[in-house]
């Protein structure tokens, strides 16, 4: 009647259905809801259907949650209405809708809801308004009244033409979806998203964005096997109105009788999505409904009844306790966050004494993170310190207590044990004043392997209940890996939470695997290759299988007069060399070289001077005896052992501050120049100082600018001190050399390489971007986060790219393995294989260096035996292809600048006609060409 034309008509049908909707039970809503939604056609008059609009928006006061409950089913159509040509429905659709926008119940995307009106009507606003979301960092649990308005705006996104918008609306699915704690929130909009989202997925051209829509595909696909598993067991209306049927005896109830248990199986239907499960409130609800046909007390009866069942309907069922007989050391519900990022959301951990847990997760998925969380009492309900004891073992000593001594490093943490104990501690593991780890020597004296032991010792004067270690195994070669297997098998009342690549650590001594997935701790019962049964899946953790990430290194450029890959660029000859503290020389007569072409693995265990010859041959030190060197052209990338040290004291730097800040001085390397061999030593000062007789002068050399060649040698020139002229003079490499310049002249020669590397890539924020993201680190992390923030294989994916960014000829990898995942290194092997330069590196992971390195040094007690590919071997020797010139070169700015190719060296016969052609052109009065002018 609300279009009657009597306009009292109209008034009073308006007043009654207002007050019916005001005064419905509020978990009838649903109910009313087919009723309302007939009359919204657009053959029905309009004032009729701004009513229903209306009777809808009225709830937004009076029965938010159960609105809220409503919505999948309302803003379907109630959007529609908003694009009715009749004003007024326009207008009532669009204020019912912000009434809905208020009952979402998500603080994440209430400040979006103004946009999200926006989107319905504006499409073309939509993209924009995508930017924004794709900025929101979803904290909340996610449920059907926020997806119901959320899902609409994504849908659009996934319809756009714009491959942006579609990448950028699959990301924020598969970010949202992970939040969704109850799978049947999501289930009314599975059908609408995931066709959608895989036909994106099968047309998308650009490889990266398929590859994005792809992975909420899978998301989507697991979230749809949870609530098809939970609709199993979950009760529905139909459910419900049988168990109403059989608790009062009414099988063949008809008339009244029947109305009223549909309505009652309706409202308990309501009840259950809201939640509402008490006694209490399912009387208040129900009870008036049963009363016109029963007693109270039967009525109650059969009531409780229902509400027994329909508990026992919504109860998901949990992973069952593994054990029960051990003592319960944690058992904790929880939310881990770093920065702006979850890591865990709603997630729960049991552990138990004794029990040794395999922590399993992909790189940045925050394994490391939820482990310094738990030792630093930062995860919410875990046992305080007071009464479980955590401790945290890494083998990465920080830098600020590497100058201490082993006891001492021990000692600062050993809990009341005195020095002597310390130190009986430490002999345990091989730390003795005769053998290769002395006790009171500096933790920096020490090898990777050592390190990790050390950490170990101090951790058992520690008295852990909880011992939480991060890659015990990094560095450590077979013995000592085997060490530390026997050592974890023998801590019967210690509990471990291991985070390692090391799939043989994992199997020998873990009784249970963690595994982080979708934003959740999962547990199972078993070693690593029980639960590879369970989740084949898993197998890509530790395999070098091909994978979709790629890394890409940067080419070397040629190097003037080298034109064999087999000829050396670094040469190490008869070279001895001794540690201050120690009396024993750790290398003996060391002599090795590296060319483009080699591939070397640097093989020997843990003590055997593996490090240190690598430190001596990129610089890092200087052996007592023998010679080493460098080719003055080549450009070295180094990546240390502990290779957090090149980063130390830049954390508050993000990774692309980082590379820009140490590249900035024309492309110099700012960490390459401090190195012991370019730092003058008091003799070579005081050489530098002498006045020595060149020809004509008796001047004391000031300082080494310039290099050139002349003929098969090189000549500096030099600015003599206190010289105003501008130019200097150019002396022999070999004279300069016995004035103590030798350090000097290497500086100009690195500076000069370096500098040509930069010209190829300009110094810029997105050149820097760009190429971090060729090696692993996403520009979320690598332009937006700091590196105090960053994962371990995160920083190391940073190391490298700082190193290879100047473009190196050769790359030196100490241990490249540690802290990288499965697929970083099977993407670090691709971008070895396809690099043009030379590579050395030192690793313990034999799969990773027989792929790749058919050379091997092998390294034992400091004497070194070379073993290589004899086929590889006479391979070496192959020339250099031609590479392809570089003919323009593009700035931060965009702007293009054409660059020359190599001068191409003239015969004889060439040079006679090109001036013969020159004379004649002059003669005439024509211009000269640039070729010719600069002949």
């Amino acid at each position: 009647q609300a279009s009657a034309k009597s306009k009292n008509v109209q008034n009073a049908a308006t007043d009654a259905a207002l007050a019916i909707c005001k005064n419905i039970n509020p978990f009838a809503i649903k109910s009313l809801l087919p009723a309302i939604f007939s009359q919204l056609p657009v053959e029905k008059k309009w004032q009729t259907r701004e009513l229903a609009i209306k009777c809808i928006g009225v709830w937004g006061e009076i029965a938010p949650k159960q609105l809220g409950n409503a919505l999948p089913e309302i803003v379907p159509e109630v959007t529609a209405c908003m694009w009715d040509t009749k004003k007024q429905i326009k207008t009532a659709s669009t204020d019912t809708m912000r009434e809905a926008l208020k009952v979402i119940g998500n603080k994440d995307i209430e400040h979006m809801t103004e946009k999200i009106l926006t989107a319905i009507t504006k499409p073309k606003e939509v993209p924009e308004i995508m930017h924004v979301m794709a900025g929101v960092t979803f904290v909340q649990s996610v449920e059907s009244p926020a997806l119901a308005m959320v899902v609409p705006l994504l849908l659009r996104g996934l319809r756009e033409k714009n491959t942006a918008t579609k990448r950028q609306s699959a990301v924020i699915i598969n970010n949202m979806s992970k939040l969704v704690d109850n799978p049947l929130d999501a289930a009314p909009f599975l059908p609408l998203l995931l066709p959608a989202l895989e036909t994106n997925a099968s047309s998308i051209a650009d490889p990266e964005a398929r590859g994005v829509t792809e992975k909420a595909v899978e998301q989507m696909n697991r979230l749809k096997d949870l609530a098809d598993k939970a609709i199993s067991v979950r009760g529905d209306t139909s459910k419900l109105e049988a168990e109403f049927k059989k608790a009062f005896g009414a099988d063949g109830a008809t008339g009244g009788l029947d109305m009223c248990i549909q309505h009652a199986s309706s409202v308990s239907t309501t009840m259950m999505d809201c939640n509402y499960m008490e006694d209490s409130q399912w009387k208040k609800n129900l009870l008036t409904t049963f009363t016109s046909h029963y007693d109270a007390a039967k009525a109650e009866e059969g009531i409780e009844k229902v509400r027994v069942v329909a508990e026992g309907m919504m109860e998901v069922p949990e992973e069952e306790d593994l054990e029960d007989d051990a003592e319960e050391l944690c058992n904790c519900q929880f939310t881990l966050a770093y920065g702006t990022k979850i890591l865990l959301h709603n997630t729960k951990m049991r552990l138990l004494r004794g029990k040794k847990y395999g922590l399993l997760g992909g790189n940045d998925s925050g394994k490391t993170t939820l482990m310094r969380s738990i030792a630093n009492n930062q995860v919410e309900g875990f046992p305080d310190s007071s009464e479980v004891r955590t401790v945290f073992v890494e083998a990465d000593i920080q830098g600020e207590q590497s100058h201490l001594s082993c006891i001492e490093y021990v000692f600062i943490q050993a809990l009341g044990c005195t020095r002597e104990q310390v130190r009986e501690m430490l002999s345990t593991v091989g730390f003795v004043p005769d053998g290769k780890a002395k006790p009171d020597h500096a933790v920096s004296t020490l090898s990777g392997g050592w390190r990790m032991k050390l950490a170990l010792a101090r951790a058992m004067l520690q008295k852990a209940d909880i011992l939480l270690m991060d890659e015990p195994t990094n560095h450590l070669d077979v013995i000592n890996v085997a060490w530390v297997k026997k050592y974890l098998q023998s801590l019967d009342n210690v509990t471990a939470i291991i985070v390692s690549h090391d799939s043989g650590l994992l199997n020998d001594c873990c009784t249970n695997i963690l595994q982080i997935e979708n934003l959740k701790l999962h547990q199972y019962k078993g070693n690593l290759d029980e639960f590879v049964k369970i989740k084949p899946s898993a197998r890509a953790y530790f395999s070098f299988s091909e994978s979709k990430l790629k890394f890409r290194f940067p080419q070397p450029g040629p190097i003037e007069g080298v034109k064999s890959k087999g000829k050396a660029l670094m040469k190490m000859s008869k070279c001895t060399f001794t540690y201050p503290c120690n009396q024993t020389p750790t290398l003996f007569d060391i002599s090795v070289q590296v060319s483009l072409s080699s591939r070397v693995a640097c093989v020997g265990e843990n003590g055997a001077g593996k490090s240190t010859m690598i430190k001596l041959l990129v610089g890092e030190i200087e052996p007592q005896t023998g010679d080493v060197w460098k080719h003055p052209n080549a450009r070295i990338a180094y990546v240390a052992q502990h290779a957090f040290h090149h980063i130390e004291e830049h954390l508050t730097k993000t990774p692309n501050e980082y590379i820009r800040w140490r590249y900035a001085n024309n492309g110099e390397d700012k960490e390459s120049l401090v190195k012991v061999t370019m730092q003058f030593t008091e003799e070579e000062e005081k050489l530098q100082k002498t006045p020595y007789e060149i020809q004509f002068t008796d001047e004391e050399t000031g300082k080494i600018s310039k290099v050139k060649k002349v003929q098969k040698d090189y000549e500096y020139e030099v600015r003599y001190a206190g010289s105003t002229v501008d130019s200097g003079e150019y002396l022999n490499a070999k004279i300069l050399k016995k004035m103590g310049w030798e350090k000097a002249m290497k500086a100009v020669d690195m500076k000069i390489a370096q500098r040509a590397g930069l010209y190829v890539r300009p110094l810029s924020t997105k050149n820097v971007e760009q190429h971090l993201e060729d090696i692993g680190l996403d520009k979320e992390f690598g332009t937006h986060y700091r590196m105090s923030a960053l994962s371990g294989g995160q920083k190391v994916k940073v190391v490298i790219a700082a190193a290879m960014w100047n473009q190196p000829h050769i790359l030196i990898l100490d241990e490249p393995t540690n802290y990288l995942d499965r697929e970083s290194l099977g993407a670090l092997a691709g971008a070895i294989e396809g690099f043009d330069g030379g590579v050395v590196m030192i690793t313990h992971n034999n799969e990773f260096c027989s792929k790749l390195c058919p050379e091997t040094w092998v390294m034992d007690a400091g004497h070194l035996e070379t073993k290589g590919d004899a086929e590889w071997m006479l391979k070496q020797d192959t020339k250099i292809e031609d590479q392809a010139q570089l003919t323009e070169v593009t700035d931060a700015a965009g702007n293009v600048t054409t660059l020359k190719g190599q001068k191409k060296k003239l015969s004889k016969k060439e040079e006679k006609v090109m001036i013969k052609k020159i004379k004649s052109k002059l003669k005439e009065g024509e211009a000269l060409d640039s070729e010719e002018e600069e002949f």
